[in-house]
This record gives C-alpha cells, sequence and structure tokens, in this order.
C-alpha cells in the first residue's frame, strides 16, 4: 500500500482476563472491529466485493473538493473556490488542487476567481472548460441587514453602450442611495428608421433602450430603504443627456432573503500546464450551471442563478465556440430548467434527454419534467413512466453500459428544497424505440439523495455515496454501495465505504480501473442535529471486484492516441484473452451532475500480439475530446487505460 493512502485498522490490544466486567462492553467492539478488519481484508471477500482506501492529505495540501475531473494528463482537477466557506468567500482565497492518484503528489493551482458551483465540459482538445461560479453568498431573511433587489438598467443612447463599476450609486427620488453589485455593462440602445407611408409624412424613428438587469444594495443599514412599489432611480454625477440616457427601474427593494449569485467568468483548465486560461465571459451570470459537449465539440450553457439570484431564463441559454472560444446567446433554444439540469447527448444528432435529475433551484412546477429537447426545432418531448417524480432533485443520473445501447438509469433523490423526502428508486429507460418510457429498476438498500454514479469498464455501474435526508441531517449517511448489473437489471452487494458522503460529494473512474471518491458537506455531525458539520477533505479509492481476479491484467500497448469517428486503429498487446474494448469519457462531476462520462463499444479484431479496434462513426455518441482506451478480458478484468483524443469528423 502506498505511503500516503491512510487506512485506520482497530486492533484488541487488551487481553480479556485483564479488564474487569464493565470493560467487557469495549473489549467485545475491538473483536468486532478486529474481525471485520480481518474479514475485509481478505483475498476472498476483496474478489467478492472490492476494496476501500482512505487516502488522507497531509493538511496543508488538503481542500474542499467541490468538483472533480480526470484529467487527460491522468491527474485529478478538484475544485473548491471558496469551498462554500463564507469567511474564504470574503477573504478573496479560493484553491484548486490537482492530484495524482498514482504516486499522492499534490499541486495547488492559482485560482483566478470563485469557481465553485460553476460547470464544466471538456473541450475537444482536452482542455477543461469552466463557466461561472459565486459572485455572492446568501443571506437568510433574518440575517439580512440591508435592503436589496434587481433593478433593471436603462440606456436610450443608440450611440453607444455604457460600463457602471461595483459600487456605483443610484438615487432614490426621496435621496436613498442604492449601489451595485458588480460591473453591469448596458448594452446601445437599437434605432429603427421606418420610412413614410404616404408622400408628404415623416421617417418615424423607434429607440428601444437597451437593458440589463443587475442586483443592487442599500447604502445603508435598516427598513428606511425598502421600497414596496415600482420605481425610477438616477445615476449619481449624470448631468446632460448622460442624466436622461441612463437610469434604472425596480419593482420593489427588500428585506427578504437573498439568495446565492452568478458569476459569467469562463476559463479553459489546461491539463498540460495546469493552468486556467481566461477566454470570453458568458452572457449571463450563473450559479450552478450545466455546461453539456455537443457532437460539434461546442458547449451549451442552460440554467444556474443569475446576478440577481433567480434562475437564469431559458431563453438565454448559450453556447461557447471552442474555435472562437465565444458565447452565443441561443434565443431560439428556449427551454427553462432547474439549477445542474443532468442533459444527455443523445445518439440522435441535436437532441439531447433531460433524465429529470437536477440539484435544486427553481419551482417545483417548472421544468422538472423528463424528456427528449430537439435542438432543431426547440421541442421537447416529455416521457413518461418515472416513478416518485416528485423526488428527482439530488438524484443522480448516469448511462448504463455502452452509450450505444441508448440507456440511461435515475437514482435516488429527494423533495424540493429541504425536504425530508427521499426515495430508493432506480428507473431506467431506454432512449431508442418507438415508445421510450421508464421502467422499474431494482431498489437501493436505502433512500438515497446524493448517490455518486460511476461508469466502469465492465460495463457495470458502481452506485456509492448519499444520505437519506437532506444533507446527512440526523447522521443519516448511508456508508453503503452497489453495483448495478444492466444485463440482468440486478444489484450485487459492493464493499462498504468509510467514509459518508452527501452534499458536495463526487466520484471518479481513475485510468487503472478504481474509482476515488471526494467531498460531502453536511449540516451536522449529530443525530441530534446539534453539532456544525465540517466539510470532508478526506477522499477514498475503491478498487473493484475485478482488479483481485487472478491471472493478470490485459495491456494497451503502443497505438495511435490521436483517431476520428469510424478510424480503425491497431495497439500491441501480450494479453491473449482480450474480447472487448471500451473507450470511456473522463468524468468532470459535482452535485450529482457527471453527464460528461460516458462509454463505447468498440469493434475488435484480433491478430498475434495486436489488437485493431474500430470506433464508431457517430459523433452524437462519440463527442470530439478525450477518452480513455480500455481492454477488457474474459474474466472481466479491464486494462489499465490509453489515454486517446478522438477529433470531430
Amino acid at each position: 500500500m502506498p505511503s500516503w493512502i491512510r487506512r485506520k485498522i482497530v486492533l484488541p490490544l487488551v487481553a480479556a482476563g485483564v479488564l474487569g466486567v464493565a470493560n467487557v462492553p469495549p473489549l467485545y467492539n475491538a473483536t468486532v472491529d478486529w474481525l471485520h478488519e480481518r474479514k475485509i481484508n481478505s483475498p476472498e471477500y476483496k474478489a467478492a466485493n472490492g476494496f476501500w482506501q482512505v487516502v488522507e492529505l497531509p493538511k496543508g495540501q488538503r481542500v474542499n473538493a467541490i468538483h472533480a475531473a480526470m484529467l487527460p494528463s491522468g491527474r485529478i482537477l478538484l475544485i473548491a473556490g471558496s469551498g462554500n466557506d463564507r469567511e474564504q468567500f470574503q477573504a478573496g482565497t479560493f484553491k484548486t488542487l490537482v492530484f495524482d492518484p498514482v504516486n499522492g503528489h499534490t499541486t495547488l493551482v492559482p485560482t483566478p476567481t470563485d469557481l465553485f458551483c460553476a460547470g464544466h465540459a471538456f473541450l475537444p482538445d482536452g482542455k477543461l472548460l469552466v463557466a461561472g461560479g459565486t459572485l455572492r453568498y446568501e443571506v437568510l431573511e433574518q440575517d439580512v441587514k440591508r435592503a436589496g433587489g434587481t433593478m433593471t438598467i436603462k440606456n436610450e443612447s443608440p450611440a453607444e453602450s455604457r460600463t457602471f463599476a461595483k459600487g456605483t450609486v443610484l438615487v432614490a427620488a426621496d435621496g436613498h442611495k442604492y449601489t451595485l453589485g458588480d460591473d453591469v455593462t448596458v448594452p446601445a440602445a437599437t434605432k429603427i428608421v421606418y420610412p413614410p407611408h404616404k408622400v408628404g409624412d415623416q421617417p418615424k424613428t423607434v429607440i428601444t433602450a437597451g437593458e440589463v438587469k443587475a442586483w443592487v444594495d442599500a447604502a445603508a443599514e435598516g427598513p428606511d430603504y425598502v421600497v414596496d412599489h415600482k420605481a425610477q432611480y438616477e445615476f449619481e454625477g449624470l448631468d446632460g443627456t448622460d442624466h436622461h440616457n441612463f437610469y434604472a427601474l425596480a419593482d420593489k427593494i427588500t428585506m427578504d432573503k437573498q439568495d446565492y449569485q452568478g458569476r459569467k467568468e469562463t476559463y479553459e483548465f489546461n491539463p498540460a500546464t495546469e493552468q486556467y486560461e481566461r477566454v470570453a465571459d458568458m452572457h449571463e451570470k450563473r450559479w450552478y450551471p450545466t455546461l453539456t459537449g455537443l457532437s460539434d465539440g461546442s458547449v451549451l450553457a442552460v440554467s444556474g442563478l443569475d446576478g440577481s439570484g433567480l434562475v437564469v431564463d431559458g431563453s438565454k441559454n448559450e453556447v461557447y465556440d471552442p474555435k472562437t472560444k465565444q458565447w452565443t446567446v441561443r434565443s431560439d433554444l428556449n427551454h427553462y430548467f432547474p439549477t445542474y439540469p443532468a442533459l444527455f447527448q443523445t445518439a440522435r444528432d441535436n437532441v439531447l434527454f433531460f433524465s429529470g435529475s437536477n440539484s435544486g433551484y427553481g419551482p417545483a412546477d417548472k421544468g422538472r419534467a423528463p424528456g427528449f429537447w430537439d435542438l432543431t426545432n426547440n421541442n421537447f418531448t416529455t416521457v413518461q413512466g418515472l416513478r416518485d417524480p416528485d423526488m428527482l432533485e439530488t438524484s443522480m443520473s448516469a448511462w448504463v453500459g455502452p452509450v450505444q445501447n441508448q440507456t440511461v438509469m435515475v437514482v435516488g433523490g429527494g423533495g424540493v428544497g429541504e425536504s425530508t423526502k427521499a426515495t430508493s428508486r432506480i428507473d431506467i429507460i431506454k432512449l431508442d424505440g418507438d415508445n421510450p418510457h421508464f421502467v422499474p429498476g431494482p431498489s437501493l438498500p436505502d433512500k438515497t439523495r446524493y448517490p455518486s454514479l460511476v461508469q466502469l469498464p465492465d460495463d457495470t455501474v458502481l452506485i456509492t455515496n448519499g444520505a437519506a435526508d437532506y444533507r446527512g441531517r440526523f447522521a443519516s449517511d448511508n456508508h453503503t454501495a452497489r453495483i448495478y448489473h444492466p444485463d440482468t437489471n440486478t444489484l450485487t452487494y459492493a464493499a462498504d465505504p468509510h467514509v459518508g458522503r452527501n452534499y458536495h460529494s463526487a466520484a471518479v473512474l481513475l485510468p487503472d480501473g478504481r474509482v476515488l471518491t471526494v467531498g460531502s458537506d453536511p449540516l451536522y455531525r449529530d443525530k441530534k442535529n446539534s453539532i456544525t458539520g465540517q466539510f470532508e477533505q478526506r477522499m477514498e479509492i475503491y478498487t473493484p471486484p475485478y482488479l483481485y481476479h487472478d491471472g493478470g491484467r490485459p495491456s494497451v500497448g503502443n497505438g495511435p492516441t490521436d483517431l476520428k469517428p469510424g478510424q480503425s486503429a491497431t495497439y500491441t498487446t501480450a494479453s491473449r484473452d482480450i474480447t472487448s474494448a471500451r473507450l470511456i469519457r473522463p468524468s468532470a462531476a459535482t452535485h450529482m451532475l457527471n453527464t460528461e462520462q460516458r462509454s463505447l463499444a468498440l469493434d475488435i479484431t484480433q491478430a498475434q500480439g495486436a489488437i485493431t479496434v474500430t470506433l464508431p462513426t457517430s459523433a452524437s455518441l462519440m463527442p470530439p475530446g478525450p477518452y480513455m482506451l480500455f481492454f477488457i478480458n474474459k474474466d472481466g478484468v479491464p486494462s489499465e487505460a490509453k489515454w486517446v483524443s478522438v477529433a470531430a469528423p
């Protein structure tokens, strides 16, 4: 076992005869612990159930792992940003850690802004697009000291746009002042000149003001700054035509709860340099957005909380072009989703599937029904059959088996918000066919919010992490794991993880076929909900049963690393019992969302000392970008992965 992996093994060190009657229970407990450790460390147990190892990094190298991505360098990107820590946010202390699961080495990466609760997706060149994050933490109603609200900033000048800096003052008619919560750029007005309808008429000029919404705070504390009616506000210091052209409107300014607010900054994380590279901002600020890679290599951004703490409207969905490194608003792709919706690129070009899984914000009765979203015409077609449809929040969804099978599973979840409702439901849907609909799968052993799902190279799915209650209240972490078998639609037992994980946890497949789990952000640490929770900074690595089989592992040797859809490629190998090959896209996981991962079955032919694989032709099945190539033998044992890059067709 590497020295950087830590396990706690409890041994009975005191003989029974030395202890009095009062000490029998501790002796009994120690004996039980020792027997349990002996059992789970036995070769027979590992071969049947796998094995967990706790990873505890040195104190100065730990982060609150909100996001986890498997980089094509073989190292893990762990993004904390402020790590859901208000003090770190206020201090401007933002963290990112790169962790090497092979040797335990870590590198802290300069983090330019608070990427806590951003969105991410891999690009064709292997970089990770990271967009959005946290502009402002929520303030509960009882803690609100300054009134605040959303103003619509207007610009009636068609000649220019104008940027107003954070802190710019707006003044009400009664003299009360309010300050902008962030920099804001107001677009120029549009001017249209209509020709006269008949001779002698004058041309008609119509000017439509440019506008943008922005959050403002009262300049001082107290209820005197509350405004319960629509009102107009002037910019302090503007005069002349500027005074006329630039102003603000607001429906009300209140001391209600103030939600988290999103950022619009966008970065590409370069796995070669391990640095963030700034690209064009999104048009909308987003906190809890989903970024979905499309078949042409572009990335669609939807949902998230905006700069006022409201869910971004569907008319403001936007697409990132990795060639120009610019975002384009796609008002034609108008569909509303709750935050962090699980969107999958299906086998049909320009058709996405929304499984219903999401991570929270948004009305309970809007945008939560699963269905197909056709990006060519903006049609959304709902699907039926999902059980417990009111418990999709904090559920997780993933592909099941090779993506060619077009099968998705929805696992666990709970009621909207801080609901105590949770479900053990697993439902399965095949996306192709005449009438796609959900059918029941096996049930989890416990009701489970915040599960993590990881596709394994042998076509099974590891299901781990989770709690029975909101953010692990009442010490409700499940401490269980199961493996789903799509060929039989059954679950089998997997070894119990040592570390419980709920909100802000994630799991990713490693190139050696193991699984890394990170994070957990409980509200409390005890069953009485009396002790404030602490973020779980320990990691844990699961070794599946297939790596304890006798006979060794197959291997992927020399061969091309740059591939295209439909291409055949030959790799040397000393293994003779290889029966299948899989391309698995690396994970980029956060908040029960990991739609990046997908497994593709490759056609194979064998020759002496070599295997030739043939890739699918469809870019919808295989979006361009990095993949891990695994060979699997007749016993279901995978090779260590070889990193390859799949180009756009």
